[in-house]
């Protein structure tokens, strides 16, 4: 959960990383820092704190020279954020230095016996270990002591290494991290993401596990353990250079908010032809699909909150039994899988550490692994047998807006294209569902025409100290992800439960004031939660409602409503998320809170 960027070549490195850093705070920003070769020696400099710090520190980079360098943003693991435990980390004869995204997990023995030997930390991190056993590996040869070190340490890292012995050059290498390769003219690059090095070079290598690269101004080289060369395939980025940046909005979440119609659309259009769902990029044929005992859709998160959505439509569009479950508790259940079983997960950064871990619990059980996820060439699209990649595009607000909506897309696709093989559809039942898919991004639209309503309604509520959701069924599974947004960007308590749970325990919870959202969507259980929605307003609470355009004449049901037009009841949770989206990032604007990067969370939970 941290950002790591490296550069060679001609230009002053310091600005570049610096600027390449300012595109990875997202996945960490309690403190920052760079090592920079030059003049015969690695200059560090870090700081607590947002990266502005450490670009006021270094007067924009221009204070420390070099053509060679590596950077770090940070979310703390071990060790409090502090300008001491900041990365770089150097080792103790200040030849190594070293950044890190992950967790080393046998760090406490092996520190034990490099202090036997002599060495002093001066950090509470586990990443000092690793400079630290560089040089006490080291004979000479900077690859073959890193080789001895990734074979010694257990857990998840992504490394890059400045070695003062070796002024043109430095190594970086991955295992359960993610790390790509910047190829450019005279130039080279390692990033932890592509929005880092976009716009140096489009061209990037995407790295295995335990795969090392050696980095020169005009030359890449990528090694096994064994220190045998690896040919690796350029793979050209076409995302767009402005996808990554703000583009006039003042925070990254509304623009990916408003994002949302053209990412649908495009994880959708292509994958539509003649009227037909054409999925080529999977092979999972009539024969599977009606030999499939079960589908588990393991996530974490949002893409959690995408699972238990896909549960409801899945089962009542195909008939298989779902079991939607948290990544981390699926792989220390001891699940019971076959493999008569599909697994599907769901990440957007395919690096998700728990998910990742989950995935390999499945395979190793037999299993067929089929993942969803926004990056080509991440650890769990390599490491599935069958991959839907949603069209995104970059996402910088740690909270998720776009790529929870592409991953509900192709949800849909997946379960009426599995449904239509199963035979469970008409002709008119598939055709009246494609187009209602297709039709998704103009509704969408057409809500985010009305979002000064929603902005109206949360400078009403933004003082609220604690908001519930509720709903029935899909409404349910939405109520969780309209939760989750408000709570991690706003700060205020927020809890969903299903409504038929209120009279269960909930409802001792509310009290005058309370405001309470209830989703209202699904035509079959519409009366079932207006009566929920009566209980909670006997007590006193506030409710907000969000309903389609077909009960327009149930103004009464709540004390504020919010329509959106009507679909197949299937596909509902696209359209009514994005009043909850809108509704968290008003509130949490409203009480000056940094929107883009909240308070102890980052985008890509790189560790377990």
């Amino acid at each position: 959960m941290c950002g790591i960027v490296g550069y060679v070549g001609s230009r002053q490195v310091a600005p570049v990383l610096l600027d390449g850093l300012s595109k990875l705070e997202y996945r960490g920003y309690d403190s920052a820092g760079i090592a920079v070769y030059g003049d015969g020696k690695i200059n560090v400099a870090k700081a607590r704190g947002r990266l502005k710090v450490l670009s006021e520190m270094t007067d924009e980079g221009k204070s420390v020279s070099g053509v060679m360098g590596i950077g770090h943003t940070r979310w703390a693991t071990h060790g409090e954020p502090s300008d001491v435990n900041s990365h770089p980390h150097v080792s103790s004869s200040g030849r190594f230095a070293v950044v890190h995204n992950g967790i080393i997990e046998n760090y406490i023995p092996l520190k034990k016996r490099l202090m036997n030997k002599g060495y002093e930390f001066v950090s509470e991190t586990d990443t000092e270990i690793i400079a630290q056993l560089i040089e006490y590996y080291y004979k000479g040869d900077l690859l073959e002591a890193l080789i001895k070190v990734i074979e010694r340490v257990e857990g998840s890292y992504a490394l890059g290494v400045l070695c003062s012995d070796y002024p043109d050059r430095f190594v970086a290498v991955r295992k359960a991290s993610p790390l790509i390769v910047g190829v450019g003219e005279g130039e080279n690059f390692i990033a932890s993401d592509v929005t880092a090095i976009l716009k140096y070079t489009r061209n990037v290598y995407y790295l295995e596990d335990n795969e090392i690269v050696v980095l020169s101004k005009d030359s890449v080289d990528v090694y096994n353990t064994d220190k045998e060369i690896v040919n690796k395939e350029i793979f050209k980025v076409d995302w767009d250079v402005s996808a990554a940046e703000k583009g006039g909005y003042e925070h990254f979440m509304m623009k990916e908010i408003e994002e949302q119609p053209k990412a649908i659309r495009d994880t959708v259009s292509a994958r539509i032809k003649d009227g037909k769902i054409v999925l080529d990029d999977i092979s999972l044929d009539e024969k599977y699909i009606k030999g499939i005992n079960k589908i588990f859709i393991v996530a974490c998160g949002s893409a959690y909150h995408v699972g238990v959505v896909a549960k409801y439509v899945i089962e009542k569009m195909c008939r298989i039994p779902v079991e939607a479950q948290i990544a981390s508790e699926f792989r220390y259940c001891d699940p019971i899988v076959s493999c008569n079983d599909l697994v599907i997960v769901i990440s957007q950064s395919g690096e998700t550490a728990d998910t990742l871990a989950a995935l390999k619990e499945a395979k190793a059980r037999g299993a067929r692994v089929l993942s969803i996820v926004n990056v080509v060439g991440s650890a769990i699209a390599n490491a599935s047998d069958d991959v839907l990649y949603t069209w995104a595009g970059p996402e910088i607000a740690v909270a998720t807006t776009k790529a929870y909506s592409t991953q509900l897309a192709v949800v849909y696709l997946l379960a009426v294209y599995m449904a239509e093989k199963l035979g469970l559809l008409t002709v008119g039942e598939y055709a009246e569902m494609v187009r209602e898919i297709q039709e998704l991004p103009d509704k969408v639209a057409e809500i985010l025409k009305s979002k000064e309503k929603i902005q109206y309604l949360a400078s009403q509520f933004y003082n609220c100290h604690s908001i519930f959701f509720i709903g029935r069924n899909l409404d349910y599974a939405v109520s969780l992800e309209g939760s989750l947004k408000l709570k991690e960007i706003s700060y205020i308590h927020s809890e969903a439960y299903a409504a038929g749970e209120l009279k269960h325990g909930t409802i001792s919870l509310i009290e005058e004031g309370t405001l309470v959202v209830a989703l209202v969507t699904g035509n079959n259980l519409f009366d079932k939660t207006v009566s929920n929605i009566k209980e909670v307003k006997a007590r006193g609470a506030v409710v907000m409602a969000v309903r389609t355009d077909t009960h327009l004449h149930d103004d009464d049901i709540a004390d504020h409503v919010i329509t959106i037009p009507s679909t197949n009841e299937m596909f509902l949770p696209s359209l009514s998320v994005i009043p909850l989206q809108l509704f968290g990032y008003y509130v949490a604007s409203l009480k000056g809170l940094d929107i883009d990067k909240p308070r102890n969370l980052a985008k890509s939970v790189t560790v377990e």
